[in-house]
Parts: C-alpha cells; structure tokens; sequence
C-alpha cells in the first residue's frame, strides 16, 4: 500500500483505533472519509484536519449501505482504500436459549457489514491505481474468546474471506489484514482502562510501521497479537483457549 496521496474511506471512524488511523493517514498526506453513525463523533475526528471528512452510514443496515456505497463515491471520486474497521462486540452467555438479537446485530455488523461494503465498491476500487482492502479482523479470529463466541466467529469469518479476496483479487488490489490484539478502546464498557490490555497509542504507532514499510505485509500485527494468531501453528491453542476463556 502507498504510504501516501490516497483517498482512504475507514468504517467506524469516530473513535479508537479508526480515529487514531484517521489521523495518521491525514498527516501522511492522505485524503480521509470517516463514516459510521455518529456525526458529533465524526465531527471531532475531522476537527483540525482539513482533509478529513465525514460521512453517514450504518454498517448493520443493507439498505443504507447500498445507498452510502453509491453515494460515497459520487462525493469522493479519488477513493483508492477502503478500511473495514467497524465492528460490535457483545458479551454473550451461549449456554442457555436466548433471544438472539445480539448475535444477528453482531453478524451484520461485523461479518455482512463488511462483505457488502466490498461489493458496493468493487468495481469502483479495481479501476483505481494502487487500490488497496484493509479489513480489521482481531486476534480473537485464530482463538475465540468464549463469552464474545459471535464476535469471535465473525472475526475468523473475516480472516478467511480476506484470504478468499487476497487470492480473488490478486494483480487487481492489494488485500490487507490487520489484526489487533486486545486494544484499549470503548469497543467494550471500560475496556479504555483495562489493566493488560494494548494502550491505544502504542498500537497505533506499531500498526503504522507495518503500514509505512516499503513493502506492508498481508497481515499487519502487532507483536502483543503474535500469541493468539500463531498459537495454533506452534501449537498453544489450548493454552492460549484457556486464557481467553477465562475473560
């Protein structure tokens, strides 16, 4: 991915580490659309930076974003990225019957949210040079967190479909995943200031080195996510289980 002179669109761009992003790719001297469902919250990642702009949608919803994927590139003409990084997670006893809204709205988000956004933009992106698919996946996609097994499962989901992509869409657009470990952010309640968990800042400057090297790699982590994404291969995954499960 070029480091700069991009019209970069992220998803869930009115905090944490879409915000964060946002702004590391403006200072670059990239152009930015923030959207997701917030406009105070888009308004004040934009704030201050003249080439970041905000943009309505909610990913969940498959009408609204037949309309933004439309629209967006009505306004934007220029986009050559796109940045799935919006997502929900909720907490979720699975042991029991339920009602199930979480789940679905967990799916939508994460997993179709993301898979429709593609489509929308498809066509658009490989007329584009140096097109680029980043897709925000978690370390969570190669060992669930038992008490988040919906969010869990959409993450792998996203991890295969973005190796489908990768191999689809070769000498097309270049397909980048980027996995974070746990991150401090609100994506849960009080999970800013959760005690062992990645602070914000130094993930973001981690995540921008795999992003500024000459060549970005088709994974981009963090060494703090290297437990959970290669526990399978070096063969922890029922150790790195255990812990996850005792969130």
């Amino acid at each position: 991915m070029q480091t700069n002179g991009n019209t970069i669109l992220i998803t869930g761009g009115g905090s944490g580490i879409g915000r964060e992003l946002a702004h590391k790719w403006h200072d670059l001297g990239n152009t930015v659309i923030v959207a997701g469902r917030t406009q105070a919250s888009l308004d004040e990642t934009a704030a201050g930076h003249a080439n970041i702009h905000t943009m309505i949608v909610d990913v969940g919803d498959a009408d609204d974003l037949a309309r933004f994927a439309k629209k967006v590139v009505e306004v934007h003409p220029a986009i050559n990225v796109l940045v799935n990084n919006a997502g929900i997670m909720r907490f979720e006893d699975i042991t029991e019957e339920r009602e199930l809204g979480d789940a679905e709205a967990t799916i939508a988000t994460n997993l179709l949210g993301p898979i429709r956004l593609i489509d929308g933009l498809i066509e658009h992106l490989k007329a584009q040079e140096n097109a680029a698919i980043i897709n925000v996946t978690s370390g969570l996609a190669f060992v669930p967190m038992p008490r988040t097994a919906t969010y869990s499962a959409t993450k792998a989901a996203m991890h295969s479909y973005t190796v489908s992509l990768r191999a689809k869409l070769e000498g097309k657009i270049e397909v980048i995943e980027l996995a974070p470990p746990a991150v401090q952010t609100e994506l849960t309640p009080g999970q800013s200031t959760r005690e062992g968990y990645m602070p914000l800042d130094q993930f973001i400057e981690e995540t921008m080195l795999g992003f500024t090297a000459e060549e970005t790699p088709q994974e981009v982590l963090t060494q703090n996510v290297l437990f959970l994404r290669n526990a399978e291969a070096e063969g922890r995954f029922d150790k790195a289980l255990e812990m996850t499960s005792k969130f």
